[in-house]
């Protein structure tokens, strides 16, 4: 995950400076020092059947940063795939060509430097752990969950201050 404070759903501007929050995010990729993270609620959002970026691996990363004591929580939208609050994907889209790392393991073994786990060799995208094939489909349940998740930490957070 980034160092950022937000990627997907919402305009980062639209979300106060101490939460993060994170829409379908790849977390197959191990970066160093990648469990310093921001000390503010960190919220990860994942379609449940997201071919692109599956949940396993956000999964992992979220209980190690919560054993680290880190206030970090995913929810999983069952039936959800990526993109499940992109309107404009109404109707259920395959991409036979878009490149997928969902089955790589990606580790930055020096700074910058991205090897594949596996074969301990540079990673690109030739190598034979990626795929080509995604589904993006707006979810308008999950969609609303979310963003009313959102909400209510938002407010939460204002209402601490």
């Amino acid at each position: 995950m980034r160092r950022i404070g937000c990627s997907g759903g919402l305009s980062c501007a639209a979300l106060p400076e101490p939460l993060s929050c994170f829409w379908d995010p790849d977390c197959a990729t191990r970066y160093l020092q990648d469990d310093d993270v921001v000390n503010r609620p960190i919220r990860v959002f994942q379609g449940g059947d997201d071919d692109s970026n599956p949940a396993a691996p956000c999964r992992a990363y979220v209980q190690r940063l919560q054993k680290a004591g880190k206030d970090e929580r995913l929810t999983e939208y069952p039936g959800a795939h990526h993109v499940f609050d992109g309107v404009a994907f109404k109707v259920a889209t395959k991409f036979p060509k878009v490149q997928t790392v969902r089955h790589c393991r990606i580790e930055e073994v020096s700074e910058g430097r991205l090897v594949n786990s596996e074969t301990k060799q540079p990673f690109t995208y030739n190598d034979p752990c990626v795929e080509r094939g995604v589904t993006m489909a707006y979810n308008a349940e999950a969609h609303a969950q979310a963003v009313q998740a959102v909400t209510e930490l938002v407010n939460t957070v204002l209402r601490a201050r």
